[in-house]
């Protein structure tokens, strides 16, 4: 990930899982939604985080607590992008004046029945990055266990990774299936460096052991050890 994406994906996570924030503020929500645009030079970010009605006393209490967000989401960026000015637009579908507030009783818009499993084509890394390559099948689509969705999603993303801390620069993997050939053996495996110095026999050998790897990475599905979204 480049360092706004990590950023992005770090501040949805301190906002929606387990930190030090959310165990001070029970009050704050799951359901944690962020969009984001960098230049290079300056980030903007539009985010979303609810309140669990049952613990806001009143419309002050809830703007209180928007306050409160938005000076975490300063403090964050200190620590995370302390280069970058990054402004914040938050909640910004509330009408305070009419009582129309990001407020669930639950903390997420599945009571509704939103529930977005696959939703916009959400990524086994944590983003939907639309100027970024993606795979074609929703990784939490289709058979349960074994398609190319879950298998090429997981096994791109971590050849990825593998040879991104091998060459140190960016690094995109495509693997293409083929109908009634193998999973484990794609058609075609697309590898795509910044580094031009990339040793071909480290990346050749990064690639097959990903492949060689299927049997494994197929284990950890069925016991429901991977994130897909």
């Amino acid at each position: 990930m480049a360092p706004f994406e990590a950023f992005a994906h770090a501040l949805v996570d301190h906002f929606s899982g387990d930190s030090d924030f959310t165990r001070a503020n029970p009050w704050c929500g799951s359901d944690v939604k962020l969009m984001g645009h960098y230049d290079g030079e300056r980030a903007e970010t539009v985010l979303c985080v609810p309140q669990k009605s049952a613990l806001v006393a009143d419309r002050g209490h809830y703007l209180a607590n928007k306050d409160e967000i938005l000076a975490e989401c300063g403090r964050f960026a200190q620590q995370h992008l302390r280069d970058t000015e990054v402004s914040f637009r938050l909640n910004a579908r509330d009408v305070p004046e009419k009582d129309e507030l990001y407020l669930t009783y639950t903390g997420s818009s599945i009571e509704s029945g939103d529930e977005g499993v696959v939703g916009r084509g959400n990524r086994v890394n944590g983003l939907i990055t639309p100027l970024r390559p993606m795979n074609m099948e929703g990784a939490s689509g289709k058979n349960p266990v074994y398609h190319v969705g879950k298998l090429y999603n997981l096994a791109a993303v971590r050849l990825a990774e593998r040879l991104h801390a091998e060459t140190g620069g960016y690094a995109e993997v495509h693997l293409v299936s083929a109908t009634g050939q193998r999973l484990d053996q794609p058609w075609k495996v697309l590898v795509r460096l910044s580094a031009e110095d990339a040793p071909l026999d480290k990346v050749q050998a990064q690639v097959a052991q990903a492949l060689a790897g299927f049997p494994e990475l197929t284990d950890e599905l069925v016991h429901r050890g991977v994130c897909l979204s």
